[in-house]
């Protein structure tokens, strides 16, 4: 069969269009595959600004609440503890020595109390490297300073887990929120008990707060304090799960789940 001149001419334009075309569209393809590539780079570079940024903000704000505890305890105990002292030395009289004595004694025994005390509020200080010895000494430090307070039962389980195992920014992050939900118990929950469990597995972290107070509904966020959308985002920067089961009267109970190989 032959081709007619006209069939021919018009293949040879099918072809030119074609040859022409895909050069573009190729250097069209490419042009998106960069910008994509390029836009996915910056949001990566971004996400990673922001979660130095909050890591940032929640080193901060452990600080700050390690600065209030020492506050409160270099004004309610030790404060005290000195005062007492005070009085007791300016109270001796030296010509009653039995009475003397005795008191000497006492402000030698409040002294050595005050001088156990600084030395535990050093260990406070020293939050920074009480995290790298993990997670669960820090937890136990926080209890510790909760129970002086004797205002609660505390409870707390370590279900399987290893003290010195450590996941750096998860840590913080994983303290920092324990932190806050025990900080909105007592502000807020009015609860005379507090139990928490703290469990590993080969891949997973779980801490479990509970509390016997008054509970609360969760279309009343701003009643707990940090809020519960900025728990669950912090949760999240470290791929992390919050569960939140409460209602009025019947205290409440967060889980946090935290992927921790």
């Amino acid at each position: 069969m032959q081709i007619s001149p006209q069939n021919v001419a018009t293949l040879i334009v099918i072809i030119s269009v074609i040859f022409l075309i895909a050069p573009i569209f190729l250097v069209s393809y490419v042009n998106l595959y960069n910008q994509r590539k390029k836009k996915h780079q910056e949001e990566k570079e971004q996400l990673k600004r922001d979660f130095d940024l909050e890591m940032l903000r929640v080193q901060m704000e452990v600080k700050e609440e390690t600065l209030k505890t020492l506050g409160a305890e270099l004004h309610d105990n030790i404060g005290q503890i000195l005062s007492l002292t005070t009085i007791t030395l300016t109270s001796i009289n030296l010509e009653d020595a039995v009475s003397a004595t005795r008191k000497l004694t006492s402000a030698t025994e409040l002294t050595r109390r005050a001088i156990r005390e600084i030395r535990d509020l050093s260990q406070l200080l020293n939050g920074e490297n009480l995290l790298k010895r993990g997670l669960v000494a820090a937890i136990e430090l926080e209890l510790d300073w909760l129970s002086r307070l004797e205002r609660y039962t505390l409870t707390f389980n370590k279900k399987a887990f290893n003290p010195i195992s450590t996941q750096n920014d998860k840590d913080v992050i994983v303290f920092r929120l324990f932190q806050e939900l025990i900080s909105n118990i007592i502000r807020h929950a009015h609860a005379t008990e507090i139990s928490i469990l703290l469990e590993s597995t080969n891949t997973t972290l779980q801490l479990i707060v509970k509390d016997n107070g008054v509970g609360f509904t969760k279309d009343k966020p701003h009643k707990t304090g940090m809020g519960l959308y900025t728990i669950e985002k912090r949760a999240g920067m470290i791929q992390g799960t919050v569960q939140f089961d409460s209602a009025p009267g019947q205290g409440t109970s967060v889980k946090i789940q935290v992927p921790y190989p």
